[in-house]
C-alpha cells in the first residue's frame, strides 16, 4: 500500500506534515493553513508557497511545499485597500 504525505518546509529548515494540498504562490499562515484574501492587516506572519517538489519511495509519495516568509511591504498588495493597518 502506498501512502501520500504532504509537508511544508519552512525557510529555517523545519518541516511539518499537513492534511491538505497547497498551490504555488498561495499565502499560508504559520501552521500552513491557506489565508483568505484580502488580508485584514500586514501585521501577521505569512508565508508564500514558492516551490513544490515530490519524492517517491517504495511505500510513500511525499509532496513538499517550500515556503518563503513574506515581509510587510510584500503583504501590502494583499491587504484591504492596499494600506497598512
Amino acid at each position: 500500500m502506498i501512502t501520500s504525505t504532504r509537508k511544508i518546509l519552512y525557510p529555517e529548515g523545519d518541516r511539518r506534515e499537513i492534511p491538505h494540498t497547497l498551490k504555488i504562490n498561495q499565502l499560508v499562515d504559520l501552521n500552513g493553513n491557506p489565508l483568505e484574501l484580502p488580508l485584514q492587516t500586514a501585521k501577521m506572519i505569512v508565508y508564500r508557497v514558492c516551490k513544490i517538489t515530490m519524492q517517491s519511495t517504495r511505500n510513500e509519495n511525499i509532496t513538499n511545499y517550500h515556503l518563503e516568509l513574506m515581509n510587510r511591504i510584500d503583504l501590502s498588495q494583499y491587504i484591504k485597500n492596499g494600506v497598512f493597518l
